[in-house]
């Protein structure tokens, strides 16, 4: 394991010295980009605050913004030419792409689903085949109904028997400690590292272990088709300046929890610096490169959702997706 961190140290400053190459380093005339975030900085986002503060930007040539996303999903306005960049995920950009909206994954943020549904201890949820007679609090999206009617139906449990309430986005804690719901969907960076520092156990239900279909890319890095079709040298640029960034988060999570807490200090630092070390394991995980995505596991979620009702017309998954810019 030290030997792999040192490599990887060693390639991040070897990427400092010769990593000059682009239109930045040449004539100092820096391309204006945007690129939006899909919710508050948190350390889905690391990469790209990395990437500014280190300069990997501007070596290729390109000055960020890093804006959070107004009315709309990511996909819609970046489509519109409301942006550049954005984050997004999977099924979003699937039923996007589902009303002909020209929107492309060009990079997965993370190779895994780490999301699932966790409960405390008291709630006596130790799998899906408990779900019956309690209460899932939820931000009312038709995913999560399909998504715990499968688990529960695969587990014999009645779906009919589960109360599923809108919390929107009310903070999990909060709403378990009331009593008003019994289970909800977390993602293990950022809750359930938050649980363990609460010293809070929890029953939990990762989603990529219940069905193959699951394990799908959340979050994802997507920019428009005329984007593509048009700048695609500055689609390269971009990642390969990105890449460079989320492999300083695998190689020093803690500066790089530092960075994000330079750039966004309202953050709770102890939450940012444990969920930073857990990504370090998870952002490129068993992949060959950061940011590789494979057509299995577009095909397996988004034949879930069309099965579902979850999209209006079936979707060319190869042109959803493309790994053809990443460096």
């Amino acid at each position: 394991m030290k030997s792999k961190l040192w490599a990887m140290v060693l390639l991040l400053m070897l990427g400092g010295l010769t990593g000059c190459g682009g239109n930045g380093g040449q004539n100092g005339h820096l391309q204006q980009v945007t690129f939006l975030l899909d919710w508050f900085p948190n350390v889905n986002h690391t990469g790209v605050y990395v990437a500014q503060e280190m300069g990997y930007y501007a070596e290729e040539g390109l000055s960020v913004s890093i804006m959070q996303a107004g009315d709309g999903s990511t996909a819609q306005l970046l489509a519109a030419g409301q942006g550049d960049f954005g984050i997004s995920y999977q099924e979003d950009l699937s039923y996007a792409r589902s009303q002909d909206v020209p929107a492309v994954a060009i990079a997965a943020v993370i190779q895994h689903n780490t999301s699932g549904f966790a409960a405390p201890p008291d709630r006596n949820i130790k799998s899906p085949a408990d779900y019956a007679g309690k209460v899932y609090g939820g931000w009312g999206s038709p995913a999560e109904s399909a998504i715990l009617q499968n688990l529960m139906e695969a587990h014999g449990a009645d779906f009919s028997k589960l109360t599923i309430v809108n919390i929107g986005s009310a903070d999990f804690f909060s709403a378990i400690e009331s009593g008003a719901i019994d289970f909800s969907w977390i993602f293990e960076g950022v809750t359930g590292v938050e649980a363990r520092l609460r010293g809070m156990e929890l029953d939990y239900t990762p989603l990529r272990e219940e069905n193959p279909a699951f394990d799908y890319y959340t979050p994802i890095i997507i920019c428009s088709e005329s984007m593509l079709n048009e700048q695609p040298e500055r689609v390269r640029a971009f990642l390969k300046a990105t890449a460079r960034g989320y492999a300083y988060c695998i190689a020093a999570p803690e500066a790089a929890a530092d960075i994000l807490l330079q750039a966004a200090p309202e953050l709770d630092a102890a939450l940012v610096k444990e969920g930073q070390a857990y990504m370090a394991g998870q952002y490129q995980a068993d992949a060959e490169a950061w940011g590789i995505m494979q057509q299995s596991t577009w095909q397996a979620y988004a034949d879930f959702m069309l099965e579902n009702g979850l999209l209006q017309a079936p979707i060319d998954v190869t042109q959803a997706f493309t790994n053809d810019y990443l460096p």
